[in-house]
């Protein structure tokens, strides 16, 4: 049994940031119910690579150990079917656009006087208000209008999105944080409380440390591609396997790997001897250990590195970290009936986090959900007839 087993939770969400959230929570045991629009959650059609089912590798990827039915929201009779599922929840997750739950009478406001135990949580891309606020938030978007794609780079390339969709994880992780923070606190009020977790708020928290260097010494960041800003060396170095990333953050690592290199007098070098010195003086420093680098065995070398203290890594590619023996050691790939993805990074000793079932096909628990609601046959037979609950993508 998960830490959270016991635990009722509503995803109205699509997409990325809320499924992510709720994936984290179903992960550690809770009961989680996607309840999906007519046409689906997009991300069933970001594809291919699609399953022997038809279910996309992105889809996959943020909905395992959920059961999923369908709700047409927008009819009276299918927010009746949401207000019975609440009854007994205790979360609910939702990222619809600002004002659309609220136009339905299903808003925090109004659901909250009906169910005060409920934890209501909003993923959004700016928040309800503000100058920027109901507008739509899209990783990439975000990215950009929130500082991240600015500090991303080179020199010479220029500005470049982040490669992974970091803006919807940490939102989706800020969430989840933001649900736990309100159970704990429910545990004393008795009350539930609305979580806002935006996109926009989650990136620029990300911004460390360019936003302190900014606040404390009014600091524009510059693109530094591989290095770093307020460290040296730390930067990407060419082998003549694989690149390597060496981090030598301090004075004692730096004199071990310039000792390693085989040039331990670069320690004593007045331009290189503290790591105010090392920024001052980063590009000759960088060009004089791309020397001593380039011949040896990338793999090797970087581990080498690691057993004697200075931090440093292989460019490994997905394909080879994937498979890494550390990955399966640390438990995170996870396989069940087919189906194979990244497991859960967070990890407890007494409950920890597992694969209950994998991505399911559109509106495969519509039936059973309804029945254990206690509606009849007849009546799920009425409402799937109507087009309210649905076991069939609704084609547009």
């Amino acid at each position: 049994m998960g830490a959270l087993d016991g635990l009722k939770v509503i995803d109205l969400s699509r997409v990325l940031g809320g499924p992510y959230c709720a994936q984290m929570l179903a992960d550690h045991g809770a009961e989680v119910i996607k309840i999906e629009p007519p046409q689906g959650d997009e991300t069933r059609l970001w594809g291919p690579p699609f399953d022997a089912e038809g279910i996309s590798a992105y889809f996959a990827g943020i909905n395992r150990n959920k059961r999923t039915i369908a709700l047409d929201l927008s009819k009276p009779a299918g927010r009746e079917v949401l207000l019975k599922l609440l009854a007994d929840a205790d979360v609910l997750i939702e990222n619809f656009k600002t004002g659309t739950m609220e136009k339905w009478g299903i808003g925090y406001d109004a659901l909250s006087e009906k169910f005060p135990r409920l934890v209501h949580a909003r993923v959004s891309g700016f928040g309800a208000d503000g100058p920027l606020g109901g507008f739509p938030g899209y990783d990439a978007m975000v990215q950009a209008s929130a500082g991240l794609v600015s500090v991303n780079g080179s020199p010479e390339g220029g500005p470049v999105r982040i490669g992974v969709p970091v803006v919807d994880l940490s939102t989706g992780m800020n969430a989840c944080m933001g649900i736990l923070m309100a159970l704990y606190e429910r545990n004393r009020s008795g009350k539930g409380q609305f979580v806002d977790a935006t996109l926009y708020d989650s990136a620029i928290a990300l911004h460390q440390p360019h936003a302190p260097n900014y606040f404390m010494a009014g600091q524009k960041p510059k693109l530094f591609g591989n290095s770093h800003g307020n460290l040296a060396p730390y930067a990407n170095f060419p082998t003549k396997g694989r690149n390597i990333v060496i981090g030598a953050g301090n004075d004692g690592q730096f004199r071990k790997l310039v000792q390693m290199l085989g040039k331990p007098e670069m320690a004593d070098d007045p331009r290189f001897k503290t790591n105010k010195d090392r920024l001052a003086h980063k590009a000759e420093m960088e060009a004089e250990l791309r020397v001593l680098t380039k011949d040896r065995d990338g793999e090797a070398f970087a581990n080498e590195l690691m057993k004697n203290g200075v931090p440093s890594g292989a460019v490994m590619e997905v394909p080879d970290v994937m498979e890494h023996p550390h990955t399966k050691h640390r438990n995170m790939v996870w396989e069940k009936d087919g189906y194979r993805n990244v497991g859960n990074p967070v990890k407890l000793s007494r409950t920890p986090p597992a694969v209950h079932s994998k991505p399911k096909k559109f509106g495969l628990d519509t039936r059973a959900v309804l029945a254990e609601r206690g509606y009849s046959t007849a009546e799920i037979d009425a409402l799937i007839a109507s087009g309210v609950a649905l076991t069939e993508i609704r084609k547009a």
